[in-house]
């Protein structure tokens, strides 16, 4: 059989560090196949690879039983090859379609077609249910539409081999849903899919097969219809993997309110309010969940309550003490741990290096800083304690965050903010992008925060997730709680999809 795409004997290393040891892998002609693996096992750098980010330390690359050489992403796409980021690959002052047409013939041109390239965007948008504007700025855009435009890019330049990495992190389920329908469709028409991602039940739903990747290194190749979800994640993390049953349990809530919101509004991008008039309270000792469709004010709502976005009106209290109006380094005096959804943007600086990160929020105190000297050795042992207690994989203190892998720069953030023993957690899809063994760990940290007397706010995609960790579960719908459950409500999961979409557990709409 003719293959799309083969690559056979792949290293790539960085430094000391081998990212890619002697990897095969294949690609047939109309298939969907999955590439597995923990944070840092090397599926992103193969990908690279393919698409002519990195050059191979060794190995070949054949397309159609023809070797080729890929020098750079350019060469990739004139082989048909396109390739949805994780994380973006986005000019935010641009347009959505001055972003589409960056690096096409067209965007040489003196005078290029923006209109006519609108119209096809919007073909495309329609056609695929992708739902995105063209004339939009990529800075006005949710994290969302920011992914869609991503994948649009690839659709807009009709390639034959799509690499997608963790394309569903930020999708709702209904958009999940579409967004496969548009993968099969492909598929059949006879393109091939390569999808990176971390969630085995879209594996087992989407790739005729998977890759498991470990450590840098390929364990298997299998047809998915051959294996079981349980397999897989014994293949990716090995034996140590044990998933526990975590979920939350009776302890005793703190009589006074941490977290006090009372008639909070925030403002978008573009002006308009996104949280609009919203009150809740949060006690220690509490896990408080928030479900939501994407782009009903959650991402407003956890920059509010970090001091990164300014409240238009209403009350925040944190342990007594009035935040409203303050800035991000009183929300951390304050005892606030803050985990962004965008750790590019708001969490972390990436060319600092590991070192630098782990005590980023603390430079104000004497106990890392000397006046304007900092006090490295301190440092050090900082960023080493947090690199051996939460397991992060670097390549050394001093590497730049941008090295690390998706997940470990995700554990790097939690790391820090943990180490400052805070008295709430403002986490906004904590566990997005994490692989299985990290998702559990994170899950674990919330958990015993929440037992030793943390506060807890946190906002997930996951609904099962959602279900099985939290206290309460407040449903955010056009920027307002639109309603509570409890845990353990018998119709708690039906009542929560309902008010997600705009509809009471009476059946009756919201206003």
């Amino acid at each position: 059989m003719t293959l799309n795409v083969e690559l056979h004997g792949i290293t790539k290393r960085f430094h000391n560090a081998v990212a890619n040891e002697r990897v095969d892998f294949d690609l047939r002609p109309g298939e969907i196949h999955a590439l597995l693996g923990e944070n840092g096992a090397g599926k992103t750098t193969l990908m690279n690879v393919l698409y002519g980010l990195y050059q191979p330390d060794e190995g070949t690359i054949s397309i159609d039983g023809t070797p080729v050489t890929i020098r750079s992403p350019a060469d990739a796409i004139r082989l048909g090859l396109g390739m949805v980021h994780q994380h973006f690959m986005l000019v935010p002052p641009l347009t959505v379609v001055e972003n589409v047409l960056l690096g096409t013939a067209s965007a040489r041109d003196v005078f290029p077609d923006i209109a006519g390239a609108s119209d096809r965007i919007r073909r495309i948008s329609e056609r695929y249910g992708l739902s995105v504007n063209p004339d939009d700025r990529i800075s006005e855009l949710s994290v969302g539409a920011e992914q869609r435009v991503e994948i649009l890019k690839a659709l807009y330049r009709d390639v034959r081999i799509l690499i997608l990495d963790e394309p569903t992190a930020v999708l709702t389920p209904l958009e999940t849903t579409e967004l496969f329908r548009v993968f099969r469709s492909l598929a059949a028409a006879g393109r091939s899919i390569i999808f990176i991602t971390h969630k085995l039940n879209e594996v087992m739903d989407l790739a005729d097969r998977v890759t498991v990747m470990r450590q840098g290194v390929r364990v298997v190749t299998v047809d998915t219809s051959d294996t079981t979800p349980e397999r897989l994640a014994e293949m990716m993390v090995g034996s140590e993997y044990a998933p526990s049953e975590k979920s939350a349990s009776d302890v005793a809530r703190g009589a006074t309110p941490v977290l006090e919101i009372e008639d909070l509004r925030v403002a978008g991008q573009r002006g308009t309010e996104r949280v609009r008039g919203l009150s809740l309270t949060v006690h220690g000792g509490e896990i408080v969940g928030i479900a939501g469709v994407e782009g009903n004010g959650q991402s407003e709502l956890g920059q509010a309550l970090s001091g990164v976005a300014s409240a238009r009106g209403g009350r925040i209290a944190v342990a007594g003490r009035d935040m409203t109006g303050s800035g991000p380094q009183d929300f951390v005096e304050a005892g606030v741990a803050y985990i962004s959804e965008d750790r590019h943007r708001f969490g972390l600086i990436m060319d600092f290096s590991v070192d630098e990160n782990s005590v980023l929020n603390r430079l104000g105190r004497g106990e890392y800083r000397y006046g304007p000297f900092l006090r490295r050795k301190r440092i050090e042992r900082l960023a080493d304690r947090l690199v051996e207690i939460y397991r992060i994989q670097i390549a050394s203190r001093q590497a730049p965050a941008r090295t690390l892998s998706g997940g470990n720069q995700q554990k790097l953030l939690f790391a820090r903010e943990a180490a400052r023993d805070p008295v709430l957690y403002v986490a906004c899809q904590p566990t997005r992008g994490l692989d299985l063994a990290a998702q559990e760990q994170v899950r674990t940290i919330l958990l015993d925060e929440r037992n030793r007397g943390k506060a807890v706010l946190w906002m997930s995609s996951d609904m099962d997730e959602l279900l099985a960790l939290s206290d309460r579960i407040a449903v955010m719908y056009e920027g307002r709680i639109s309603g509570v459950v409890d845990r353990g409500d018998p119709g708690g999961r039906s009542k929560i999809a309902q008010m997600m979409v705009g509809i009471r557990a009476d059946s009756t709409l919201l206003q």
